[in-house]
């Protein structure tokens, strides 16, 4: 049997229809860039992640990268992160000229260590991006607790947790800004690169609608510099279609989750996904377990050979990677994320799977821990 990483066909198929139709209409206008489509998600998206502004933008990445430049961080600066993340986090630090600093993360929930992050603040630190890694969100109570005491920006890297919640906040609300993805295999994806910047203040979204095009206002009058960061009308049109579903492919990605618990119970060698009790909301974008004993390859060989799809994201800690060597951080400095790095595997939990799918990723995983 075989059981895909993501496959997001059925989803397609469901939406078929209305989705040409939305993207005929785009075609039809010939007007691609930013315009009514854009603006009609933005006021979506934001009413969806309970904050007063969205601005969308080119990608992911990019919306972290324009979330500094609004803040004018760049050379001489610091900004806190995590090293066990994927690395757009810290290249849009990089980008800015500014200079990562890492703090270790919580292992129960891969996210950032609160507890932490204190000890690292510098008079040089100007801002902290925690990341809702997985799905799931970080503390963010104590994050904001140190960035107010401390007078920092906080950007929230929600690329892989639109929806998620911390005591009862949606992911992208309690920061400063919160910076989305809907690069096609996200939970809410779209047809390419897309992403989007959330804020609840009023100046700092103005700034971002200069920022994503070029700094420009009125048209060829440059107050800033900025980027051609816009979002393409036609990935608009399709996140306008798709959106109104996402609730309801993240309670079937959260059913399945349950029943991975069920199926694998107690079983000896893996430790399962868990949620940080003010995590009211996982949406699981990922499920990662770890494997442990060292038995991590003989895992991901034998889903292989079975045609069962899994992934290991970040084998290699962002303060480990070769571009960031001048930084002088050693192997051993971040043990958490090294570990996380050794010890984790994602397994599909994708909205559309059967049940027999997920009976058998389990069966096959158990089988290959004996």
């Amino acid at each position: 049997m075989k059981v895909p990483m993501l496959d997001l066909k059925p989803q397609y198929q469901q939406l078929r229809q209305e989705i040409q139709e939305a993207m005929g209409a785009i075609c039809d206008s010939q007007m691609f860039i930013l315009g009514k489509p854009v603006a009609d998600f933005e006021a979506a998206c934001a009413a969806y992640s309970s904050t007063k502004h969205c601005c969308g933008v080119s990608s992911g990445s990019d919306a972290l990268l324009i979330a500094l430049m609004c803040e004018g961080i760049g050379a001489g600066d610091e900004v806190i992160t995590t090293p066990y993340t994927f690395f757009a986090t810290v290249g849009a630090i990089a980008r800015t000229g500014a200079t990562p600093v890492f703090v270790d993360i919580c292992p129960d929930t891969y996210c950032i260590d609160a507890s932490r992050i204190e000890e690292k603040i510098t008079p040089r630190t100007k801002a902290i991006i925690p990341v809702h890694l997985y799905g799931q969100m970080a503390n963010m109570t104590k994050i904001m607790e140190i960035a107010e005491r401390h007078h920092l920006v906080v950007i929230e890297d929600c690329a892989q947790a639109i929806g998620a919640e911390w005591n009862g906040r949606r992911a992208g609300s309690l920061g400063h800004y919160g910076c989305l993805s809907f690069f096609p295999s996200k939970n809410l994806g779209c047809f390419g690169d897309a992403g989007a910047v959330l804020t609840q203040d009023a100046e700092r979204a103005r700034k971002l609608g200069f920022f994503r095009n070029h700094g420009m206002n009125p048209k060829y009058y440059h107050k800033f510099v900025g980027g051609n960061f816009r979002m393409d009308a036609l990935q608009a049109s399709v996140l306008s279609v798709k959106l109104p579903h996402l609730d309801e492919w993240t309670a079937q990605r959260q059913a399945n989750a349950a029943k991975y618990k069920t199926l694998f119970g107690q079983t000896d060698g893996i430790v399962l996904p868990t949620s940080a009790p003010e995590a009211t909301r996982h949406v699981c974008n990922q499920y990662v377990i770890r494997i442990l004993d060292g038995k991590r390859q003989k895992v991901w060989d034998g889903l292989k050979a079975a045609e069962i799809g899994c992934d290991v994201y970040y084998p290699v800690p962002l303060h480990l990677q070769e571009c960031f060597r001048a930084l002088g951080y050693r192997e051993g400095d971040f043990p958490e994320s090294e570990r996380a790095a050794r010890e984790t595997l994602a397994i599909p939990v994708y909205p559309d799977l059967s049940e027999e799918q997920l009976a058998f990723v389990a069966e096959t995983i158990k089988g290959l821990l004996q």
